[in-house]
């Protein structure tokens, strides 16, 4: 090669660099211009290739098959609540925390498995079907992005379960799910006149280097690892890492009364708890009756149980809690059931909500009651 010819060669190779930076970096400026991901995520493998999941995708061990993204189109397209709805059937969707999504519970364990294997029909004949859309991590702000996406796929009930600890207005900001929905947040907390302070930094909005591919490669690289995990979940129904050993629930306490932030007895109010999420909740989803359900709690009988029920709630805190959501069910005519007590502490596991796959059974038989009386009642209106 003479060097003309290596000159030339030289060249060459510098204007295919050159345009390939300039085309990547086209690429990224169109990426961060009309944010793809929302449309990526409804691209998946699942009920296509694949069955729908039961459960929401979460977790990170590879073992599960599973892992937690925050693409809210692409979890859900993941979902087999996405398949057509059937003409007889009245759809039910489930959301929650981790005890609804079913921590240390086989998908045919969990509470929806158990309502949906009692083969509930109404008086109008119409079959009851129910859908788990819980997710892990307490906070109604993160139950209510759910709820607002859930309700593109036509749901005739939805049954929400709480617990104090979603309610505290300083934490509604804390769940990734939400820090990573911030315009969705932003959206509903401004529709429903949510007073929060949507400039905190939990929700600041993305760079623009954040928002070009180079910025969103966890994101896609997640969506992708989602459709590749498919094909193995679908051949070994694992979506959950199951250890051999747990720490069970404490049963036993210091002298301690202390509250989140509050370490005195006190009246909580509606500047503590969020309630008003609540009931932005019941008016974004209109018609469809919502099923509130104040859920079972492990109550210890140990060492200063006088104190508290258990490792998360001094009983002040959780009994001004139950009065204060009863009182609130009935001035606003929510439908709402009160369940704390009703499992015994046997049925519990790794935490004060966590319930054993017995325990969840007979929620799932005192559900089916209140499920079951409320859409009869619905329907007769």
């Amino acid at each position: 090669m003479n060097e003309t010819e290596s000159t030339i060669n030289r060249a060459l190779i510098l204007r295919i660099i050159v345009k390939a930076l300039a085309l990547f970096m086209l690429l990224n400026l169109l990426f961060a211009l009309f944010q793809p991901l929302p449309l990526i995520g409804k691209l998946s493998v699942y009920n296509w290739l694949v069955p729908g999941r039961t459960r929401l995708p979460y977790g990170e061990n590879p073992q599960a098959y599973n892992l937690s993204l925050d693409n809210l189109e692409a979890m859900f397209a993941s979902h087999e609540i996405v398949q057509p709805k059937a003409a007889n059937e009245y759809r039910i969707v489930f959301i929650g925390d981790s005890s609804t999504w079913g921590i240390l519970l086989k998908p045919d364990e969990t509470l929806t498995a158990n309502i949906n294997v009692a083969d509930l029909t109404l008086d109008s004949g119409q079959q009851i079907r129910a859908y788990n859309l819980g997710h892990p991590i307490l906070a109604l702000s993160k139950d209510f992005l759910i709820l607002d996406h859930a309700l593109a796929y036509e749901p005739d009930m939805i049954v929400w379960l709480t617990t104090l600890r979603s309610f505290p207005r300083n934490k509604q900001f804390f769940p990734p799910l939400v820090q990573n929905n911030s315009p969705a947040i932003h959206r509903l907390f401004k529709q429903y006149q949510l007073d929060y302070d949507l400039s905190d930094p939990q929700l600041a909005d993305p760079t623009f280097l954040e928002q070009t591919i180079i910025g969103q490669r966890r994101p896609l690289a997640d969506w992708l690892r989602l459709q590749l995990y498919g094909f193995v979940w679908a051949a070994t129904g694992i979506d959950q890492f199951y250890p051999d050993t747990y720490d069970l629930r404490s049963s036993d306490f210091e002298v301690d009364i202390s509250w989140d932030d509050y370490t005195e007895p006190q009246t909580l109010t509606g500047d503590d708890l969020a309630f008003d999420i609540i009931a932005a909740a019941q008016e974004r989803s209109g018609r469809i009756p919502v099923l509130l359900v104040n859920e079972p709690i492990f109550i210890s009988d140990g060492e200063n149980s006088h104190l508290r029920y258990n490792f998360w709630y001094p009983r002040w805190a959780y009994d001004n809690y139950r009065d204060t959501f009863a009182q609130m069910a009935d001035t606003n005519k929510w439908h709402y059931v009160d369940l704390w007590d009703r499992i015994a502490g046997s049925e519990f596991t790794d935490s004060p909500v966590h319930l054993t796959p017995e325990g969840t059974s007979q929620l799932a038989d005192i559900l089916s009651e209140a499920i079951l009386t409320l859409a009869n009642d619905e329907a007769d209106e």
